[in-house]
């Protein structure tokens, strides 16, 4: 028999292994980043000193020369995914990375925004709400690590960060018959993945509480305008909802506009609610409500994500899902003439 060869040198992912933590913790604990707590540095400390792991110089100097740069793709018109860039600069200080913001706006595209972050050295993508062919993602991903957020990917390479979107529509009707509601409209967010979710939620939920035949979806868009549209269409002629879910906060307030010029009375004659629990359903004049897709959380998750692969060496894919949060403020209430006693809900299918 040839003598053995010469034992593996330890890796970064073994140090993981025995300390029981992420490869991402382990990067942060050696280069001393804020963040890890002391218990788990002491923890990750020890496995490297039992296992013998050295970093590898050559690495490591080459490691100095990358940009630590995550670029980000919002949609400037959105003031959630203002909300999410604030969160997500957040979550990149806590693991020594910057970022780099690339817009969308009425005459910018996708594609042209995520151009300009490929020219900018950046080392990984954070894609909010993107709109790109599941085939257009994956491709990206083959050039660096991608993290879609908001939105399902079927991919086996992007990673995926979002909010349980039916879920968070269910809740939404849910509290609605709860008021007494039967009555319920949806004002569509349009052809995309995001919006498709959404719409399924709300015809799971109506379906859920016997309420199938009452079902009526309005065509809409992601814009204020289209909640104003959707408040024509409904509110014009014949019997109208007495309340409306909207796809996200601001086709609500184009719709709680539209109704307060036409003297209709939310929540007295019609409730709405929206989706996103943006700055926008904050406003005290608005105080609209709304399902928080927990943004903090998912840009922790997103960039956790980013760290994992850049640092970590994490390969294939993931996908984290975030249980959504109904927050009820003062654009919903019974419905006029009191509370019937809403159908009971048909249990939910495991």
């Amino acid at each position: 028999m040839g003598a053995a060869g010469p034992a593996r040198r330890p890796r970064l992912q073994d140090v993981a292994a025995e300390a029981g933590v992420s490869a991402a913790t382990v990067s942060l604990v050696l280069r001393e980043v804020p963040g890890p707590s002391g218990a788990t540095r002491e923890r990750v400390l020890d496995a490297a000193a039992r296992l013998g792991y050295r970093p590898d110089r050559a690495a490591s100097l080459l490691a100095r020369r990358r940009s630590r740069l995550i670029g980000v793709v919002m949609d400037v018109r959105s003031t959630f995914h203002a909300q999410l860039v604030e969160d997500v600069h957040e979550a990149a200080e806590e693991y020594g990375y910057d970022l780099v913001l690339s817009t969308v706006t009425r005459t910018r595209d996708e594609q042209r925004a995520v151009e300009t972050l490929l020219d900018s050295r950046c080392e990984a993508l954070v894609l909010l709400g993107p709109e790109a062919t599941a085939a257009r993602l994956a491709a990206l991903d083959r050039q660096l690590p991608v993290v879609a957020v908001g939105r399902p990917v079927a991919s086996a390479g992007v990673d995926v960060v979002r909010a349980a979107d039916d879920e968070g529509v269910g809740q939404a009707v849910d509290h609605l018959v709860g008021l007494g509601h039967s009555r319920i409209a949806h004002v569509d967010g349009g052809t995309g993945v995001i919006a498709a979710g959404r719409r399924r939620g709300y015809q799971q939920a109506m379906r859920r509480h016997r309420l199938g035949s009452r079902l009526r979806v309005v065509p809409g868009d992601p814009g204020e305008a289209a909640g104003a549209r959707a408040a024509r269409e409904l509110f014009g002629t014949g019997e109208h909802p007495t309340a409306v879910v909207a796809y996200n906060d601001a086709s609500a307030v184009g719709l709680l506009d539209a109704l307060l010029r036409a003297g209709v009375d939310v929540p007295g004659e019609v409730s709405v609610v929206g989706y996103d629990d943006s700055p926008l359903s904050r406003l005290a004049h608005v105080d609209l409500t709304s399902v928080s897709q927990e943004s903090q959380q998912l840009m922790r998750h997103a960039v956790a994500a980013v760290v994992e692969r850049l640092d970590g060496g994490r390969a294939g894919h993931r996908e984290v899902v975030v249980p959504p949060r109904l927050v009820v403020r003062g654009t919903t209430a019974p419905p006029p003439g009191g509370r019937p006693a809403p159908t009971a809900p048909r249990p939910a299918r495991s």
